[in-house]
């Protein structure tokens, strides 16, 4: 029998062909039924043992080793972006408004195939093996759901690792895999302010109060709150990318509203800076006579790697693939991730996968969640044997 690598690549056409099956049929949310069919089918025949979520379409199958141990998850989502494609692709998106613009579709590939080449080694493995094919990522929070449905004591027991793979076109060179200890991912939380004033004629504002000034001081001071109160070497950001207010430019409105994306690398800086905003806002209203509502929500807590679970993943890709496909990852990165939600209960890694076009300068290219974005699928079969190779290393001890 071959290497794990040989058996992945000796499978490369088909899991380019389920790529890209995937690719033009993609489902947004938590409620994929078509893609977890999909997924059904291309697992069908393995000795895998599958259920399904009830508060999503998910699809968790685990694999029994030969003799016994400890157990691991590998996780995979599954979900599409509601964007329109404008890649030109031979199998783009046939679903309006939706395209796989985050590269969920070659993650599930690849988890399908380090399925197949770990079923032909199930009586060599000293353990049992989770895959974790989960929708929802895409703000949905589907991982909590998951966990909340049990997919971490899916074999009987705990698992005792975590791990996933995430593709990314910008930044990192084809082929390439990066992570890093501790941090990975931030926390992203929801702040939506609406400002409540009184209107009238834009020729009397005197008579009025006005709350689009107001609202805009907000804005601008919330950048400079990240400049001044929070601490530089533990970073937040936030972003106000929605401002609404006003119908006529010769009118003032009653009332102004944004919404903004708080980020943080720490628990305690994500508190902070919530704490911060919400004060400040609220100041800043109260200076200019109008009163304020603020909406806060949670969303994906920071995404934090174990130690030693990041210099793991690290050494197995370099063994596997060689030394230069591994590049320690120097920051985290400001997106957010809902497996935050399993890396807070187990301990494991979050590993990225350079994956644009071979001949495209990463530094160059549409990034992920563009309607442009380019996934090369010729990374296919490395990414399944990491994969695979994580789960049965990790089992080996």
């Amino acid at each position: 029998m071959g290497t794990i690598l040989d058996d992945t690549r000796a499978i490369q056409d088909d899991l380019v062909a389920l790529r890209r099956m995937i690719h033009a049929t993609p489902e947004v949310g938590l409620h994929l039924p078509r893609t977890r069919d999909t997924v059904v089918d291309a697992l069908d025949g393995l000795p895998l043992e599958l259920t399904f979520g009830s508060g999503l379409t998910s699809v968790t199958a685990v694999l029994r080793g030969g003799r016994p141990g400890p157990a691991v998850l590998l996780r995979a989502d599954m979900d599409a972006l509601p964007l329109t494609e404008r890649t030109g692709l031979l199998f783009s998106s046939t679903v309006d408004g939706a395209m796989h613009a985050c590269g969920h579709d070659l993650h599930t590939a690849m988890l399908v195939g380090a399925a197949r080449v770990l079923a032909a080694r199930r009586e060599e493995l000293a353990g049992d093996v989770v895959f974790m094919f989960q929708p929802g990522e895409e703000g949905c929070d589907g991982a909590a759901l998951m966990v909340e449905e049990g997919v971490l004591t899916a074999p009987g027991r705990r698992v005792s690792a975590a791990f996933a793979l995430h593709v990314f076109t910008a930044g990192l060179p084809h082929g390439t895999f990066t992570t890093r200890a501790g941090p990975v991912m931030a926390s992203c939380d929801a702040l939506d302010v609406t400002v409540r004033g009184t209107g009238g004629h834009g020729s009397a504002p005197h008579k009025a109060h006005d709350p689009i000034p107001a609202a805009c001081e907000m804005v601008i001071a919330l950048q400079t709150l990240v400049t001044r109160r929070m601490d530089v070497f533990d970073p937040v950001v936030l972003t106000t990318g929605q401002f609404h207010a006003g119908s006529r430019r010769n009118a003032i409105p009653d009332t102004a509203r944004f919404e903004t994306t708080v980020r943080a690398f720490s628990a305690r800086a994500r508190d902070r800076v919530r704490q911060a905003a919400a004060e400040l806002v609220t100041a800043i209203g109260a200076g200019h006579g109008l009163s304020v509502e603020l909406s806060t929500s949670d969303g994906y807590p920071v995404t934090v790697n174990d130690p030693g679970e990041a210099a793991f993943a690290g050494a197995v890709v370099a063994d596997v693939l060689g030394a230069e496909r591994f590049r320690p990852m120097p920051a985290p990165f400001a997106g957010a991730e809902d497996f935050s939600r399993v890396l807070a209960q187990v301990p494991g890694a979050f590993v990225i996968l350079g994956a644009c076009p071979a001949d495209a300068d990463p530094d160059g290219v549409a990034d992920n969640h563009a309607e442009t974005v380019v996934f090369d699928d010729a990374v296919l079969a490395d990414g399944a044997a990491v994969y695979a190779e994580l789960a049965a290393r990790r089992l080996a001890g």
